[in-house]
């Protein structure tokens, strides 16, 4: 049979209740009767003491101990209470009857007599009064007479000689313990199915937003109804609906903008090789370069795509050194200068190559990373503007600066550089080419070097963009 978690709750809340209420009533059951029989026993004692002193004083009065053996229950009568023997005629008739009674049995009648807790043997530990079954486990205390111990008498445990008073007594408050533990476990039933379903219901209602999730329904939330383990939880399962949300959205973007991508250089083909096979342009080298042209666009995007679904998986290979950055850094400027120069672009470089910074990284990427900014610099800044490369090293940090002059890119877009096929519109707009991804697979290099990237308004006008990468063996 399968349970609900709320009859589990409960379950378990009523099973450890009553294991407990349980060991709470053996524990109280046996300290009732422990403390009420300790107590029994010190009055024992006490009395036991005065026992022992009147018996002697007896033995020596009637010099032995044959006045127990003739009128046992009386003589125990008067030494308890300490009260003269009157011989009345009916204490002599009582004395006759008693003669032949073995001394540990109470006298005739005696069934409606009291039973002593006393045991008294002679010198010799013969018994004289009481039962000699129960004699066995007391501990008897001396009777001295003349400084001789004439005898021996000891206390029952109380256990053996409760009286009807006393046995209710135990007994109400036994009785009082169970009703009390009764009480106890139907308040815990009252109170722990209300309580099971309350905390259930915030459970529940995750279950089912979960459930609801995992159809595809990424809008559905939960509320938040306690700020304790429940409501952290729910504020987990909003903020995790609302990463997968954001997620599906940019996946649905991603699909989109590649297909947008894709289709512009292949409808370009398209139109051109369609031109040629109807004959409406002639196969010229000028239509020949126009071609190769859109299929060097088409590979370089798919080459964008490629790298950046590698650095995603996290298989995109690093062959990690120490390197120079600066020797990096100015490999990496070389191949560009011709195309600064053609388009009237001064490139100022403020780079040491005598300060030597010792970065522990994979060249070939370090390349890719600055070739990517280096291009994005051509491609956006104006004729006849300016570039300036700057590297510094603080605090065991290596900070690289590209900051060309306009356009600019307007500060509320600048955290948006980064994102995938993402592209300023205006100057820095689509016109100017590229797929938008260059930035993205930039990220994931630096992110891969343990470092960071971030794009800042310039002070000639247009984007700066610093990159800061840890320094492995330090500078010099």
């Amino acid at each position: 049979m399968k349970f609900s978690i709320t009859y589990q709750l409960f379950f378990s809340i009523f099973i450890a209740t009553c294991l407990a209420l349980l060991c709470m009533f053996l524990i109280m059951q046996w300290s009732i009767n422990k403390g009420f029989f300790e107590y029994l026993a010190s009055m024992g004692q006490n009395r036991l003491e005065q026992m022992a002193e009147r018996l002697g004083l007896a033995y020596a009065e009637q010099k032995g101990w044959g006045f127990l053996k003739e009128d046992p229950m009386l003589w125990v009568g008067r030494l308890l209470h300490a009260e003269p023997v009157v011989d009345t005629p009916e204490r002599l008739k009582e004395i006759d009857r008693c003669k032949d009674v073995p001394p540990f049995l109470p006298p005739p009648g005696g069934a409606n007599r009291p039973k002593l807790p006393f045991v008294v043997l002679d010198a010799e530990r013969k018994l004289l009064f009481g039962d000699p079954v129960e004699a066995k486990d007391i501990n008897f205390k001396p009777i001295v007479n003349n400084n001789e111990v004439v005898g021996y008498i000891g206390f029952m445990s109380p256990r053996h000689f409760l009286s009807p008073p006393q046995l209710e007594f135990l007994k109400k408050q036994k009785s009082a313990l169970a009703l009390a533990a009764l009480g106890m476990v139907l308040v815990v039933v009252i109170i722990s199915i209300p309580l099971a379903k309350r905390m259930v219901r915030p459970i529940k209602a995750i279950a089912t937003a979960t459930h609801d999730l995992a159809l595809g329904k990424h809008t559905v939330r939960v509320s938040i109804s306690s700020s304790d383990e429940l409501g952290q939880l729910a504020r987990d399962f909003n903020a995790m609906a609302l990463t997968l949300e954001n997620n599906e959205k940019s996946r649905r973007q991603w699909v989109a903008d590649i297909s947008h991508e894709l289709r512009t250089p292949l409808s370009v083909l398209r139109g051109e090789i369609e031109a040629l096979l109807e004959g409406i342009r002639n196969v010229t080298p000028d239509a020949i370069r126009s071609l190769h042209a859109e299929v060097l666009r088409l590979h370089r995007l798919v080459d964008d795509l490629y790298q950046l679904a590698l650095s995603d998986l996290g298989t995109m290979t690093y062959h990690k050194e120490n390197l120079d950055l600066a020797e990096v850094l100015k490999d990496s400027i070389e191949p560009f200068d011709a195309e600064f120069v053609r388009k009237g672009i001064m490139v100022t470089k403020d780079i040491t190559l005598e300060l030597k910074t010792i970065v522990f990284a994979d060249a070939e990427r370090l390349h890719q990373l600055f070739s990517n900014l280096l291009d994005n610099s051509l491609k956006y800044t104006d004729t006849s503007g300016n570039l300036v490369i700057r590297l510094t090293c603080i605090d065991r940090q290596a900070m690289i600066d590209f900051k060309d002059s306009t356009p600019g890119v307007p500060e509320e877009k600048l955290d948006r550089l980064f994102d995938r096929l993402y592209r300023v519109e205006g100057s820095r707009s689509r016109a100017s080419g590229g797929a938008g991804l260059g930035l993205a697979i930039c990220k994931n290099i630096v992110d891969a070097h343990a470092g960071t990237i971030s794009a800042h308004p310039s002070s000639l006008g247009g984007l700066m963009i610093k990159v800061t990468i840890p320094v492995a063996g330090g500078y010099s």
